[in-house]
């Protein structure tokens, strides 16, 4: 340090201005950038899932799923219960009086670990995947009767297995292409399954042990779908060829120093893959060369789930677990900068665990009505000063790790921590010009029970001109 110090005096000038062209760049950006509140909807129990449907004729129809633990009663050791509660809500643009979301169909059913809609309607219909924690993959069918509200019903359910949890799912549909449906799950035995699904029964295609603990990721290619990748909370990554069979990976990767527990391939841009750990960490890849990611950023909490925006291949939306809702620009990096991603905008109003968060495809073209938040932001964390220790925990608290710091954050060792910048909150534009991007977006959160429907404006044109003056 002190060697530095002495002898790198003109090196530590060229670091300094170099870190204050980033700070001014990510400023322009945030400028250009807001985010609003339209509604919050408490879900009662945990929430940890939420998906807008990308069927076209029901885009305007969200799902969100809960996750409560019961401890038993009675005998300490006694065997804790897992309920949950599935939603279903209508949004409505024309209500500039009232609240978008309405809520058409609650059910209640075993605690929901993931939600995923198919992409593409199947027999006419849009289909809802779940994973339970009574192990079980079950699909409900959206129904559209003149005579009542659009609801749920019950299609089909498979047991993955004894003793396990259904963590997560994913379809082959992600390009739209509806030639081959199939259902990827993982489980807390550390399993994968393939599954087909014809005439409305599911039906097992394949399973096997790929993580020595909890498989909590696992997805499809959606470029080429006999590919699926896995995480687990052994930090490995992992590639699958169905062709071949499930004995051997195609690679195993463990760039991840803690549990993996997001990926999401890009239906875009074929070969692109994000994954996210609890090493708070969002990498990018090429999947032909698994060696190395394409970029690294830090998020400042663990990234439970990602997901790629459904028209624009560059925009990254992170559920960052201890630190909110991030919506990343990976364009300089998938044209080879190399560099961490940069935060366009945050959604900072839940007041607890980031779990669910999902993009809708419904046009915002006509003004939406906006409606206060009903949550207060939280406090921040480095105003509280002293030493801060967080204990983080996964949905179905079989993860449970303390880690500390003295700096007024969450930073695991070794770990950089994000810069402060504006884009760590809601960002304002500096005047009321038409925007070139408009999304609707979802997320939900733990501990608090709240859903959140959330606008999000963005200017890029006009940043990347300001950028250019810079």
């Amino acid at each position: 340090m002190f060697y530095f110090v002495f002898n790198g005096i003109s090196f530590c000038f060229v670091a300094f201005a170099s870190a204050q062209k980033r700070y001014a760049e990510q400023a322009v950006m945030a400028w250009k950038s807001r985010t609003r509140n339209l509604q919050v909807f408490d879900t009662e129990l945990s929430a940890d899932t939420v998906e807008w449907c990308p069927v076209p004729s029901s885009s305007d129809i969200l799902a969100c799923g809960t996750y409560q633990l019961q401890k038993g009663a009675g005998e300490e050791d006694a065997t804790p219960s897992r309920t949950g509660r599935l939603y279903l809500f209508e949004f409505q643009r024309d209500t500039p009086m009232s609240p978008p979301l309405t809520e058409l169909q609650r059910m209640d059913t075993a605690a929901i670990l993931d939600l995923k809609w198919c992409h593409v309607q199947l027999s006419g219909k849009a289909v809802l995947g779940m994973a339970a924690a009574s192990g079980e993959l079950q699909l409900y069918i959206l129904s559209d009767s003149q005579e009542a509200s659009r609801s749920l019903q019950t299609l089909s359910s498979l047991e993955l297995g004894t003793e396990r949890l259904a963590l997560s799912l994913d379809w082959s549909t992600g390009r739209m292409d509806s030639s081959d449906v199939r259902v990827v799950c993982s489980d807390s035995a550390g399993c994968i399954s393939v599954l087909s699904l014809a005439e409305g029964a599911l039906t097992s295609l394949s399973q096997w042990k790929a993580h020595d603990f909890e498989a909590w990721i696992s997805a499809f290619s959606y470029w080429d779908t006999q590919l699926v990748y896995s995480g687990g909370d052994d930090c490995k990554l992992k590639g699958w060829d169905l062709r071949v069979g499930p004995s051997c990976p195609t690679f195993i990767s463990k760039r991840h120093s803690m549990g993996v527990c997001s990926i999401h391939s890009n239906p875009h841009q074929e070969h692109i893959l994000a994954t996210g750990s609890y090493d708070e960490q969002v990498l990018l890849w090429d999947s032909r060369n698994m060696r190395q990611p394409l970029s690294e950023s830090p998020m400042g909490g663990g990234v439970w789930r990602l997901k790629w925006h459904p028209t624009h291949q560059h925009l990254l939306l992170a559920a960052c677990m201890h630190n909110d809702f991030h919506i990343l620009n990976c364009q300089p990096a998938l044209d080879g900068s190399g560099g961490a991603c940069p935060v366009v905008a945050s959604y900072i109003l839940h007041n607890s665990l980031a779990y669910g968060a999902d993009w809708s495809r419904l046009s915002l073209e006509e003004s939406v009505p906006c409606s206060p938040p009903a949550v207060e932001p939280k406090e921040s964390l480095t105003e509280s000063g002293g030493h801060l220790r967080i204990q983080y925990e996964s949905p179905t608290a079989s993860f449970d790790t303390s880690l500390e710091d003295d700096a007024g954050r969450y930073i695991p060792e070794g770990i950089t921590t994000p810069s402060s910048t504006p884009s760590a909150g809601p960002a304002h534009i500096s005047n009321e010009d038409t925007p070139s991007l408009s999304s609707l977006l979802a997320s939900c959160s733990f501990y608090d029970h709240t859903l959140h429907v959330w606008r999000w404006d963005w200017a890029p044109d006009e940043a990347q001109q300001e950028l250019g003056q810079l």
